[in-house]
């Protein structure tokens, strides 16, 4: 299934907040700048059908060895059937939950019924305030059994200030009039409009957003529905912090049973993941006066119109005021004969989502160009005009020749001009071969250490003698394989509010690069296995976001934010340092950063030389933001074996005592939850 490309091509039934069948508004911009997004637009839709062909010459290619493999085919036929009747899984595919495990989780941490219904019902007395939530329902078109349920869910809910306000966009469907004209004159909460003409998805929300007298919106589909108690979590958190601007929840998909499937568990908010799909969505509740004063739905950006709106929103926000409640409080609607649908068959659709990404690009003034990633998302290409010395910090045991030969490789590989390589290595007598070294064609420095087996110590040595204003640490099996791999780290780094930033790394037949927070070991290395054109689960393994934490086999880092925390701590012999760094970078306000388009490989994966004292260490001083990585959700799995899957049972109890106690959700900061 195609997901999180933009508002339009996420639903599926075609109608409600899509009208995929009208042709969008032309958005208001300069004559200039709209003439560099058409050019911009038309080289995304270039790589994007490269892309498509590049995957059927894969498809080509494997078939040219069809019979030769039959064999091989038959014994993986075996094993693959094997496993499915073994599997607590048969039905998971590239990265979904499979259905029949979804049902059973439901079934036992997540379901509302009577004794919790009384419970929740009688905690809206102990909120500190009560805001009035306006739910927003641009309607066209919707089937009468959909348009009813939706209503009726929000009648339905426990949280009771609220208000519905429906604007229906000119239907032709007989009935839709007399259906919401029924609701309204029996539900004074119920405030419809109705258009004289077509105005499309984004002036139909406005006219939606018309009607709303609420503090805050939150963004409804007219054919979906919301849990009865979605409106009381937000409503809570709200009360519980009265600056909140946005609020966002997971959700997932309802089919025309009313069986749930295909739950999307979030991270909280994730600036860079932002840029690559839209991880906010649904249930969205946004600040009324915020929503107005950025400008409402814009018309043009018709089927990205909420991404749009919610990347508008939080330019004038704060990481802060933007919380995550990581429960399912939405239910899409997936319709019987419904077919996902690309980018390509939706031209506008596509369109609007890189204008939504392009203007908030420029209007934050990053020069930087938006190309598609995978079959359904985006990738931010920057293009950095500031070219800072970098310190490369290459910690390289071993003799000296090797030392030379994996100086001139690296040499070879990096096309930035403006970097300086600081070798720390036991291979060498001090100063005897600086000359020798520097041969190779680029300015080497040479540091002696003699304990390379604590890599904090050997590289704490390295960065005393950076003079770059950037240091990239790199271990020594690690090969860049695109010569643009330092100048895409550093451009990252260059973003004002960003400290660190890594690159996708293939080890041992998998790839990955960040690390999820908690599990038996301090952290996880988020590392996959995908076959060829697949995205993991809703495109996580493929996608650039924020990471709490990143491997250190390679990364870059401001030498600024390096010196300020301190530096590596030297009683952290394994891995671990790299982590430890990392939160206390994260502690510190800024952001670590993960890329798929910078792509290296490691021979070794680096996570088996933890020792029980690091790891109760780690426990101790970082124990609460290793319960809760705002990277991940309380709801996934940190077995490694099973990342993004399931967890059972989840991390966070569903509506227990303790949940009517403190906030539920979360915010991208993890400054206050550390013990330390």
């Amino acid at each position: 299934m195609v997901q999180r490309i933009g508002d339009d091509v996420m639903n599926e039934t075609g109608g409600s907040r899509s009208d995929a069948g009208r042709e969008p508004m032309r958005p208001v911009a300069a004559d200039d700048e709209q003439d560099l997004d058409r050019l911009g637009f038309d080289n995304f839709v270039l790589k994007r059908q490269l892309a498509e062909r590049e995957r059927e010459l894969e498809t080509l290619r494997s078939a040219t060895s069809w019979r030769m493999t039959e064999p091989l085919r038959r014994l993986s036929s075996l094993i693959r059937a094997w496993r499915q009747r073994n599997s607590a899984a048969p039905d998971r595919i590239d990265g979904q939950i499979g259905r029949e495990q979804y049902q059973a989780w439901l079934q036992a941490y997540s379901t509302v019924d009577e004794p919790m219904r009384r419970k929740l019902a009688g905690a809206l007395d102990g909120l500190s305030a009560r805001p009035r939530i306006s739910v927003i329902m641009p309607s066209y078109n919707v089937g009468e059994r959909w348009l009813r349920a939706a209503i009726l869910s929000v009648q339905h809910q426990i949280y009771p200030d609220w208000e519905l306000c429906i604007s229906d966009d000119a239907s032709t469907l007989a009935g839709t009039r007399e259906l919401l004209q029924h609701y309204a004159s029996s539900d004074p909460r119920i405030r419809l409009s109705f258009r004289a003409m077509r105005g499309h998805i984004s002036l139909n929300s406005n006219s939606a957003l018309d009607l709303a007298t609420g503090d805050y919106v939150a963004l409804m589909d007219a054919d979906d529905v919301i849990p009865e108690d979605a409106l009381f979590w937000f409503a809570r958190e709200i009360a519980l912090h009265p600056d909140v601007d946005l609020l966002f929840s997971d959700e997932d998909k309802i089919d025309e049973e009313g069986r749930r499937f295909d739950p999307y568990f979030k991270p909280a908010w994730n600036p860079a993941l932002m840029w690559s799909q839209n991880a906010f969505c649904h249930l969205g509740v946004l600040r009324r006066s915020l929503v107005e004063r950025v400008g409402r739905f814009r018309a043009g950006y018709e089927g990205s119109q909420d991404h749009d709106l919610v990347l508008r929103c939080a330019e004038q926000s704060s990481p802060d005021r933007i919380r995550h409640i990581p429960r399912v409080l939405y239910h899409w609607r997936s319709l019987a004969g419904s077919t996902a649908s690309g980018l390509l068959s939706k031209p506008y659709a596509a369109r609007a989502g890189f204008l939504a990404l392009s203007s908030d690009l420029r209007r934050r003034g990053i020069d930087a160009d938006v190309e598609p990633a995978g079959q359904a998302f985006y990738q931010v290409i920057y293009r950095p005009k500031a070219r800072p010395l970098v310190s490369i910090v290459l910690c390289a045991p071993g003799s000296a020749d090797a030392a030379r030969e994996r100086i001139a490789s690296l040499r070879s590989k990096t096309r930035y001009d403006n970097y300086e390589i600081v070798l720390v290595t036991d291979a060498f007598e001090t100063g005897s071969k600086e000359v020798d070294l520097a041969a190779a064609g680029v300015s080497v420095r040479l540091v002696a250490c003699n304990d390379m087996s604590n890599r904090a110590v050997a590289r704490n040595r390295g960065a005393e003698q950076a003079q770059g204003e950037v240091v990239c640490f790199l271990d020594a099996d690690v090969q860049p394989l695109t010569d643009a791999w330092l100048a895409q780290l550093v451009a990252r780094v260059g973003l004002d509010d960003v400290a660190i930033a890594a690159p996708l790394v293939c080890v041992s037949g998998a790839q990955g690069g960040g690390i999820l927070l908690g599990g038996a070991g301090a952290g996880v290395p988020a590392l996959f296995r995908l076959l060829p054109g697949q995205g993991g689960y809703f495109g996580r393994p493929v996608l650039e976001q924020d990471f709490s934490a990143v491997g250190g086999a390679c990364f870059a880092v401001k030498r600024s934010a390096f010196r300020d925390v301190g530096g590596f701590d030297a009683d952290l012999t394994s891995d671990l340092c790299d982590v430890d760094l990392c939160l206390r970078v994260r502690r510190s306000g800024a952001r670590i950063v993960w890329t798929p388009a910078v792509r290296v490989t490691s021979r070794t994966p680096r996570t088996n030389m933890r020792s029980e004292r690091e790891i109760a260490a780690m426990q101790s001083r970082w124990g609460l933001l290793l319960e809760a990585d705002p990277a991940y959700n309380p709801n996934l799995s940190l077995d490694p074996a099973h990342l993004f899957e399931l967890a059972t049972p989840p991390r966070t109890s569903f509506a227990g005592d303790e949940d009517l106690q403190r906030s539920v959700s979360r915010t991208q900061v993890p400054g206050g939850d550390a013990r330390s």
